[in-house]
């Protein structure tokens, strides 16, 4: 560790990753607001995190210098890009798309079949990525490409790899131009080529601002719905009272998908941005620090949730954080909230029973993923 007297914790530590969750309860408790050996401020409380959340002035989202649209922008910018990026998620569009994602998710449970299955390999992962080829309109044959991907790009994010990590954004950079190219020539009826026709202050988006704003929605989509779909389904088949109460009242599904996130966190953390120095619960932070707020935390604050491993469907949804808060809220929430419903409820109905079990345990991923790399659980088929 460094010679620092500001030091409180290694997030990277191994016994943080032995267990992510119960780590973050303990430092929530003891801790509250800890500066880490790579040089950034956690946060761990629901009210600190809503503080910051609700103060964009205070708590910038521009963190990178890479282009970020919109999530790396402050206001005034940042309004015209997500009134763009907001179009895309409108009730009549996913009205529109849930067919589209029915069918995604019904083919991929239909080839599950019975018995032992490794869900990660077997359906989280492969829905991420169909469902979001199915969504932007990218052809068949990018499945295999992102799945190789995904893997790579995880894969350098937990060696904290710089230079792979640059090489796989590059990589993903270009099958996102490609679609954009193939689009120019070819105009088809689907989101990519949509955006296209994109305006912000009077003028067409650039290529660099369209591969940013799809980068985001994509990469998002291929790592946090995979890790929500492990997560939910490991919940149901640990809890098999709960999966009978869905079964029998499949309008709770939604709800329940995200009380199941909140308990346990797809997406770790976010980044900010002091602009100004701070005070947060009696730690001082000076302006131009990294903030990580930390979601798998916040979510199971004590003094707003009680018992955080408490699985209830009666809990006010304003105070989950499960995708943000206030003007930088997730821009894809309605899209997630429909492919997981959608998703949990073709699983339902078609087995009978989803168990978790006794003998193997899934294998929890490594921060900053959240979530599980393995999932193995039993199915019974109608």
């Amino acid at each position: 560790m460094p010679a620092d007297p500001r030091v409180d914790w290694d997030p990277r530590s191994p016994a943080v990753q032995d267990d992510q969750i119960a780590a973050y309860d303990d430092m929530r408790r003891r801790c509250p607001v800890a500066h880490s050996r790579y040089g950034n401020w956690t946060v761990f409380r629901h009210a600190d995190v809503v503080r910051i959340l609700d103060n964009p002035a205070t708590f910038s989202n521009r963190v990178s210098r890479h282009l970020s649209v919109p999530n790396g922008m402050d206001p005034p910018e940042h309004t015209p890009y997500r009134a763009v990026n907001d179009r895309y998620f409108t009730p009549e569009r996913m009205r529109a798309f849930e067919p589209h994602c029915r069918d995604v998710a019904r083919g991929l449970v239909e080839e599950l079949g019975a018995g032992e299955i490794e869900i990660m390999s077997a359906l989280a992962e492969p829905f991420a990525n169909r469902i979001q080829c199915r969504f932007m309109g990218w052809p068949e044959t990018l499945h295999e490409p992102l799945r190789r991907w995904a893997r790579k790009n995880r894969e350098a994010s937990l060696a904290l790899d710089r230079e792979a990590m640059a090489a796989v954004a590059i990589e993903f950079d270009t099958y996102i131009r490609e679609q954009l190219a193939e689009r120019r020539v070819a105009p088809t009826h689907d989101v990519t080529s949509e955006l296209l026709a994109e305006q912000v202050d009077g003028r067409t988006l650039s290529d660099e601002e369209l591969v940013s704003l799809i980068r985001n929605w994509t990469v998002g989509e291929l790592s946090t719905i995979a890790a929500c779909v492990g997560i939910i389904v490991f919940f149901l088949a640990s809890r098999p009272g709960v999966q009978s109460h869905l079964r029998a009242e499949p309008d709770r599904i939604r709800a329940a998908c995200d009380e199941i996130l909140r308990i346990h966190a797809p997406l770790i953390a976010n980044r900010r941005r002091t602009t100004c120095d701070v005070v947060i619960a009696d730690r001082e932070i000076p302006a131009d620090e990294r903030i990580m707020v930390l979601w798998a935390s916040a979510n199971r604050d004590e003094r707003v949730f009680g018992d955080p491993d408490e699985f209830r469907l009666d809990r006010d949804p304003g105070v989950n954080l499960l995708y943000g808060r206030g003007i930088h809220a997730c821009p894809g929430a309605p899209l997630a909230r429909l492919e997981l419903t959608v998703l949990v409820e073709e699983l339902l109905a078609a087995m009978t029973s989803v168990t978790a079990p006794t003998a193997v345990r899934p294998a929890y991923a490594a921060y900053p993923a959240g979530g599980f790399t393995k999932v193995p659980v039993s199915l019974l088929r109608r």
